[in-house]
C-alpha cells in the first residue's frame, strides 16, 4: 500500500516537472516574440514619458469654523407668557463641511471660476479661462494630446461634433425666476476645470485641502485662490442669509411687541386717569393687573429692541468662515507625470499581453479551426 502511495506521488512530482517544462519551452520557443513585443511597449511608454508635459500642483489647507449659539437666550420664555413666539433665532448657523463640495457644482460657483481672469503665459496680460480654452491664438499643438484626442477621446469628439450646439441660450425664463445654465462649451471647459480640481475633507483631523493641477505652475496656484476665495463667499453668504432672516424676524416681532405694549400702555393710562381715587378693591385689582400685563409687555419690548440692534450688528460684521493654515502658493516642484511608473507600466503590460497570447494562442486556433470545420464546408 505504501508502495503504491510513493509511485502515485513520485508520478505527480513528475507531472509537474514536465508541466514546467512545457512552460519552459514555449516561453523559449516565443521569446522573439515576447522581446519584441516588449521593446515595442518599452518604446510606446518611453515617447509618452517623454512627451507628457510637466503638471503642477498647488494646494491650500483651510479648517471651517462649525457650531451654532442661540439668539434669543431666556428671551423665548418670556416671550411666550406674553403670546409671543419667538421661534429658533440661530444667527451663528453655518453650513456643514460635508456640504462644501456641493458648492464646487453650484452653476454660479463655474460661472465665476470659468470667467475669473489668470495669468496665462501665452497671454499678455490677464484673461478668463473661457477666453483663453477657446481662443485659437492661445492653442498650441500636441502631438500625445491629438493623438488621445483621435484614438481614447474619439468618440467623445464625434458626439461632439453631432451633437447640436445651443451656446446662446444661458438664462432660462421661467413664471417664477430665472434659472441660469451653462452652454454647451462651458459645460466642456468646467468639466476640464473641475477634473483638475480636488477638493478633501478630513473629517477625522478637521481641516479640508483644496488643490489644482495643471501644466503652468502659477496658474494653478491662481485657480486655487480663486476657488478658495468663492468658497469662502457663498459658504458666508449663507449665513448671511440666515442672518438677514433672523433680523427681518426680529423686527417683526419687535413690531408686535411695540404695538401690544403701546395698546396696553394706553388702557393702563385711560383707567387711571378713570379712577383717580382708588377706593374700591375690584378697582385696585383691575390696576394691579393692567400693571402686570404692562410690565411684562415692557421687558418683552425692551429685550427684542436689544435682540434688534444686536441682529444689526450680526449683518454688518465680517465673520471669517473659513480659517487658512496653509495658504496658496506657487508650486516649485512638477508633481506629475511619473515617468519610470509610466515605462514600467508599458513593459508590464506587454509581458502579460505576450503571456496570453503565448499560452491562449493554441486554444484559440483551435477554437477557430472548429468554427471553420463546421460552418464552412466544403
Amino acid at each position: 500500500m505504501e508502495e503504491n502511495n510513493k509511485e502515485i506521488i513520485t508520478q505527480n512530482h513528475s507531472e509537474d516537472e514536465i508541466d514546467l517544462i512545457e512552460i519552459a519551452a514555449k516561453l523559449w520557443a516565443k521569446r522573439r516574440f515576447i522581446i519584441k513585443t516588449t521593446v515595442i511597449f518599452a518604446a510606446i511608454g518611453l515617447f509618452i514619458a517623454i512627451f507628457t508635459p510637466n503638471e503642477y500642483t498647488a494646494t491650500t489647507t483651510m479648517v471651517p469654523q462649525t457650531g451654532t449659539k442661540s439668539g434669543a437666550g431666556n428671551l423665548s420664555g418670556l416671550a411666550a407668557m406674553a403670546g409671543i413666539n419667538l421661534g429658533s433665532m440661530s444667527s451663528g448657523e453655518v453650513l456643514s463641511p460635508t456640504v462644501y463640495p456641493k458648492i464646487l457644482n453650484n452653476v454660479y460657483f463655474q460661472k465665476e471660476l470659468l470667467y475669473s481672469e489668470y495669468s496665462f503665459a501665452k497671454a499678455e496680460k490677464p484673461i478668463s479661462y473661457y477666453e483663453y480654452a477657446t481662443n485659437k491664438k492661445y492653442s498650441s499643438f500636441s502631438l500625445l494630446g491629438n493623438i488621445k484626442k483621435y484614438t481614447i477621446g474619439l468618440p467623445s469628439v464625434l458626439v461632439g461634433f453631432f451633437k447640436n450646439k445651443n451656446e446662446d441660450h444661458n438664462v432660462i425664463n421661467s413664471s417664477n425666476a430665472l434659472i441660469y445654465n451653462l452652454s454647451n462649451k462651458e459645460n466642456r471647459i468646467i468639466k476640464a476645470i473641475l477634473k483638475n480640481l480636488s477638493f478633501n475633507l478630513n473629517n477625522k483631523d478637521g481641516y479640508m485641502t483644496l488643490s489644482y493641477t495643471s501644466k503652468e505652475p502659477k496658474i494653478s496656484a491662481e485657480i486655487v485662490l480663486k476657488a478658495q476665495q468663492l468658497l469662502q463667499k457663498y459658504i458666508t453668504e449663507f449665513k448671511l442669509e440666515k442672518v438677514r432672516s433672523n433680523l427681518e424676524f426680529v423686527e417683526k416681532s419687535y413690531d408686535e411687541a411695540k404695538e401690544n405694549f403701546e395698546i396696553k400702555q394706553a388702557e393702563l393710562a385711560i383707567f387711571r386717569d378713570a379712577n383717580k381715587s382708588l377706593t374700591s378693591a375690584i378697582a385696585r385689582t383691575q390696576e394691579e393687573k393692567l400693571t402686570s400685563e404692562y410690565n411684562l409687555l415692557l421687558s418683552v419690548y425692551t429685550e427684542l429692541a436689544k435682540q434688534k440692534e444686536q441682529a444689526k450688528i450680526a449683518v454688518t460684521e465680517t465673520t471669517p468662515i473659513l480659517t487658512v493654515i496653509e495658504p496658496v502658493t506657487v508650486p516649485n516642484e512638477k508633481s506629475g507625470p511619473r515617468r519610470i511608473m509610466i515605462i514600467v507600466g508599458f513593459v508590464f503590460f506587454s509581458l502579460l499581453i505576450s503571456l496570453v497570447w503565448v499560452f491562449g494562442s493554441s486554444p484559440f486556433k483551435m477554437l477557430l479551426e472548429n468554427i471553420r470545420g463546421t460552418y464552412f464546408k466544403d
